[in-house]
Protein backbone atom coordinates (compact mmCIF):
# COMPACT_ATOMS: atom_id res chain seq x y z
CA UNK A 1 0.00 0.00 0.00
CA UNK A 2 2.70 2.11 1.43
CA UNK A 3 5.82 1.55 -0.79
CA UNK A 4 8.44 3.98 0.25
CA UNK A 5 8.23 7.69 2.63
CA UNK A 6 10.70 10.11 1.15
CA UNK A 7 11.23 13.45 3.35
CA UNK A 8 12.95 15.07 6.23
CA UNK A 9 13.91 13.17 9.20
CA UNK A 10 12.80 14.69 12.45
CA UNK A 11 12.89 12.41 14.82
CA UNK A 12 15.20 9.59 15.24
CA UNK A 13 15.58 6.92 18.32
CA UNK A 14 16.39 3.53 19.08
CA UNK A 15 12.73 1.85 17.80
CA UNK A 16 11.18 4.67 15.16
CA UNK A 17 11.80 7.65 12.94
CA UNK A 18 9.38 9.89 11.65
CA UNK A 19 9.67 11.34 8.15
CA UNK A 20 7.84 14.57 7.22
CA UNK A 21 6.42 14.21 3.72
CA UNK A 22 3.80 17.47 2.87
CA UNK A 23 3.01 18.57 6.32
CA UNK A 24 2.51 15.00 7.57
CA UNK A 25 5.16 13.07 10.09
CA UNK A 26 5.32 9.25 9.31
CA UNK A 27 6.10 7.57 12.11
CA UNK A 28 8.25 4.12 11.09
CA UNK A 29 9.17 1.84 12.71
CA UNK A 30 13.15 0.75 12.48
CA UNK A 31 15.48 -1.80 13.70
CA UNK A 32 18.71 -0.24 14.81
CA UNK A 33 20.43 -0.61 11.63
CA UNK A 34 18.48 1.34 9.91
CA UNK A 35 18.38 3.92 12.99
CA UNK A 36 21.97 4.13 12.18
CA UNK A 37 22.48 4.39 9.07
CA UNK A 38 19.00 6.72 8.07
CA UNK A 39 20.75 10.15 8.64
CA UNK A 40 21.11 12.94 11.17
CA UNK A 41 18.06 15.30 11.95
CA UNK A 42 16.68 17.43 9.22
CA UNK A 43 18.50 15.53 6.13
CA UNK A 44 16.25 14.41 3.01
CA UNK A 45 15.74 11.02 3.61
CA UNK A 46 13.67 7.70 1.93
CA UNK A 47 12.65 4.59 3.50
CA UNK A 48 11.62 1.51 2.07
CA UNK A 49 8.34 0.57 4.19
CA UNK A 50 5.71 -2.13 5.47
CA UNK A 51 2.15 -1.63 6.40
CA UNK A 52 1.25 -3.81 9.50
CA UNK A 53 -2.65 -4.04 9.68
CA UNK A 54 -4.47 -5.43 13.10
CA UNK A 55 -7.29 -4.89 14.57
CA UNK A 56 -6.19 -2.46 16.91
CA UNK A 57 -3.38 -0.73 15.23
CA UNK A 58 -1.86 0.51 12.12
CA UNK A 59 1.89 0.21 12.54
CA UNK A 60 4.43 1.08 9.55
CA UNK A 61 7.87 -0.48 9.32
CA UNK A 62 10.71 1.23 7.53
CA UNK A 63 13.99 0.42 6.55
CA UNK A 64 16.89 1.75 5.20
CA UNK A 65 17.61 -0.85 2.01
CA UNK A 66 14.72 -2.80 -0.01
CA UNK A 67 17.20 -5.72 0.97
CA UNK A 68 16.32 -5.08 4.48
CA UNK A 69 12.85 -4.91 3.82
CA UNK A 70 12.10 -8.40 2.00
CA UNK A 71 14.34 -9.82 4.90
CA UNK A 72 11.86 -8.51 7.09
CA UNK A 73 8.32 -9.69 4.97
CA UNK A 74 10.69 -13.07 5.38
CA UNK A 75 10.88 -13.53 8.74
CA UNK A 76 7.23 -12.64 9.21
CA UNK A 77 5.78 -15.61 7.18
CA UNK A 78 7.89 -17.68 10.23
CA UNK A 79 5.65 -19.49 12.54
CA UNK A 80 5.28 -17.43 15.65
CA UNK A 81 7.50 -14.29 14.04
CA UNK A 82 5.30 -11.37 13.87
CA UNK A 83 6.86 -7.96 12.84
CA UNK A 84 8.23 -7.05 16.68
CA UNK A 85 10.38 -10.43 16.56
CA UNK A 86 11.65 -9.59 12.73
CA UNK A 87 12.47 -5.89 13.75
CA UNK A 88 14.44 -7.26 16.86
CA UNK A 89 16.04 -10.01 14.57
CA UNK A 90 17.20 -7.21 11.81
CA UNK A 91 18.53 -5.02 14.62
CA UNK A 92 20.81 -7.60 15.98
CA UNK A 93 21.85 -8.75 12.63
CA UNK A 94 21.95 -7.03 9.17
CA UNK A 95 20.37 -8.72 5.92
CA UNK A 96 24.14 -10.42 4.89
CA UNK A 97 24.75 -11.46 8.44
CA UNK A 98 21.06 -13.07 8.61
CA UNK A 99 21.58 -14.93 6.03
CA UNK A 100 24.99 -16.39 6.51
CA UNK A 101 23.66 -17.30 10.17
CA UNK A 102 20.91 -19.87 8.45
CA UNK A 103 22.88 -20.76 6.26
CA UNK A 104 25.10 -22.26 9.21
CA UNK A 105 21.80 -23.30 10.87
CA UNK A 106 23.59 -20.56 13.21
CA UNK A 107 21.04 -20.18 15.77
CA UNK A 108 23.02 -18.82 18.59
CA UNK A 109 23.88 -15.66 16.46
CA UNK A 110 19.61 -15.44 15.97
CA UNK A 111 18.92 -15.42 19.61
CA UNK A 112 21.37 -12.83 20.06
CA UNK A 113 17.84 -10.63 19.28
CA UNK A 114 15.68 -9.50 21.96
CA UNK A 115 12.93 -11.84 22.76
CA UNK A 116 14.16 -14.71 20.02
CA UNK A 117 14.45 -18.08 21.98
CA UNK A 118 16.25 -21.14 20.20
CA UNK A 119 12.87 -23.03 19.58
CA UNK A 120 11.94 -19.42 17.63
CA UNK A 121 15.72 -19.89 15.94
CA UNK A 122 15.30 -23.05 15.11
CA UNK A 123 12.16 -22.38 13.01
CA UNK A 124 13.66 -19.26 11.28
CA UNK A 125 16.27 -21.43 9.92
CA UNK A 126 14.08 -24.18 9.75
CA UNK A 127 11.64 -22.52 7.34
CA UNK A 128 14.26 -19.79 5.67
CA UNK A 129 17.14 -21.49 4.80
CA UNK A 130 16.70 -22.41 1.32
CA UNK A 131 14.95 -18.59 0.82
CA UNK A 132 17.57 -16.56 2.41
CA UNK A 133 20.10 -17.93 0.66
CA UNK A 134 19.78 -15.85 -2.69
CA UNK A 135 19.60 -12.72 0.07
CA UNK A 136 23.22 -12.55 -0.14
CA UNK A 137 23.99 -12.81 -3.96
CA UNK A 138 25.51 -10.11 -5.07
CA UNK A 139 27.25 -8.80 -1.94
CA UNK A 140 30.11 -10.73 -1.72
CA UNK A 141 32.46 -8.38 0.29
CA UNK A 142 30.22 -8.06 3.03
CA UNK A 143 28.93 -12.16 3.25
CA UNK A 144 32.98 -12.32 3.68
CA UNK A 145 32.67 -10.05 6.72
CA UNK A 146 29.56 -11.38 7.91
CA UNK A 147 30.76 -15.03 8.01
CA UNK A 148 33.58 -14.19 10.42
CA UNK A 149 31.43 -11.58 12.31
CA UNK A 150 28.97 -14.22 13.46
CA UNK A 151 30.42 -17.80 13.70
CA UNK A 152 32.87 -18.83 16.52
CA UNK A 153 33.95 -21.85 14.58
CA UNK A 154 37.05 -22.72 12.51
CA UNK A 155 38.61 -20.53 10.07
CA UNK A 156 37.42 -23.41 7.41
CA UNK A 157 33.47 -23.00 8.84
CA UNK A 158 33.31 -19.83 8.40
CA UNK A 159 34.64 -20.15 4.94
CA UNK A 160 32.32 -22.87 4.03
CA UNK A 161 29.43 -20.91 5.47
CA UNK A 162 29.54 -18.02 3.45
CA UNK A 163 30.18 -20.00 0.39
CA UNK A 164 26.73 -21.38 1.12
CA UNK A 165 25.04 -18.69 1.48
CA UNK A 166 26.35 -17.69 -1.64
CA UNK A 167 24.48 -20.05 -3.23
CA UNK A 168 26.99 -22.85 -3.02
CA UNK A 169 26.35 -27.26 -2.42
CA UNK A 170 27.12 -27.38 0.98
CA UNK A 171 29.01 -30.57 0.33
CA UNK A 172 30.78 -28.71 -2.44
CA UNK A 173 31.83 -26.02 -0.48
CA UNK A 174 32.87 -28.51 2.22
CA UNK A 175 35.12 -30.19 -0.17
CA UNK A 176 36.54 -27.10 -1.99
CA UNK A 177 37.65 -25.84 1.84
CA UNK A 178 38.53 -28.98 2.76
CA UNK A 179 41.71 -29.28 0.58
CA UNK A 180 42.92 -25.82 1.63
CA UNK A 181 45.58 -25.11 3.52
CA UNK A 182 44.23 -25.05 7.15
CA UNK A 183 46.49 -22.06 7.88
CA UNK A 184 44.94 -19.79 5.81
CA UNK A 185 42.37 -17.31 7.02
CA UNK A 186 38.46 -17.16 6.38
CA UNK A 187 38.75 -14.21 4.11
CA UNK A 188 41.61 -16.04 2.19
CA UNK A 189 39.56 -19.46 2.12
CA UNK A 190 36.52 -18.20 0.60
CA UNK A 191 38.54 -16.10 -2.08
CA UNK A 192 39.85 -19.17 -3.28
CA UNK A 193 36.60 -20.89 -2.90
CA UNK A 194 34.70 -18.93 -5.23
CA UNK A 195 37.61 -19.03 -7.93
CA UNK A 196 37.56 -22.74 -7.87
CA UNK A 197 33.71 -23.16 -7.31
CA UNK A 198 33.27 -20.82 -9.96
CA UNK A 199 34.88 -22.41 -12.61
CA UNK A 200 32.54 -25.47 -11.92
CA UNK A 201 29.37 -24.03 -12.63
Amino acid sequence: MIYNVRGKLTYIDAQFSVIECGGVGFKCFTSLNTSKSVGKIGDEVNLFTYLSVREDAMDLFGFSTQTELDSFKLLITVSGVGPKAAMAVLSELTPDRLAVAIAAADTKAITKANGIGKKTAERIVLELKDKMVNMSTGEVSSAVVSAGSITEESAASEAVAALVALGFGQSDAAVAVGQMDKSLSADEMIRLGLKQLSRNL
